[in-house]
């Protein structure tokens, strides 16, 4: 496992392979719901906007983490690159998750991502909105965990 101080490749500047590569495996490590796995890719002080949440420090990442994935049960997520420059990414997403009255939720959003030089990210801007679907609507059918490398992705799900 990594530590604050050891670098999380890839490291930028971005190329079109490292960019996809450094989204899957932020999508690997968000599948996982491991919040203080998840924390470690970012740095210490990262700050976050979340919706219309603000966050600085990987304690409040994991803090928040946590309250998310004890709300959104059976999470499972797909990212897909939209564009990146030197030391940003910019992803769109979405993933699916029920409440625990059983309502089933397809959430899309878009992220905006910057990184320092050991590839950990110190930024990260998300705008997400909730759409309430039925359960036999879900795509995401995988089990708990790493979305499968023949799963398809956003664009071939025509999200």
């Amino acid at each position: 496992m990594s530590t604050p101080e050891t670098a999380r490749p890839p490291l930028p500047p971005f190329t079109t392979q490292t960019a996809a590569e450094k989204a899957r495996l932020a999508e690997d490590a968000w599948n996982s719901r491991d919040p203080e796995r998840v924390s470690l890719a970012y740095t210490p002080d990262s700050q976050w906007r979340n919706r219309a949440e603000f966050l600085t420090g990987r304690p409040a990442i994991v803090e928040f983490l946590t309250r998310k994935w004890a709300r959104e049960l059976e999470y499972r997520l797909i990212k897909e690159v939209w564009a990146f420059h030197e030391i940003r990414i910019a992803v769109r997403f979405a993933y699916e998750w029920c409440d625990d009255s059983g309502q089933w939720y397809r959430s899309f959003g878009n992220e905006n991502w910057e990184f320092d030089a050991r590839g950990l990210m110190r930024l990260r801007i998300a705008s997400i909105n909730d759409l309430p679907i039925s359960e036999d609507e879900r795509l995401f059918d995988w089990p708990m965990g790493r979305r499968p490398d023949e799963h398809p992705g956003l664009s071939e799900l025509g999200l």
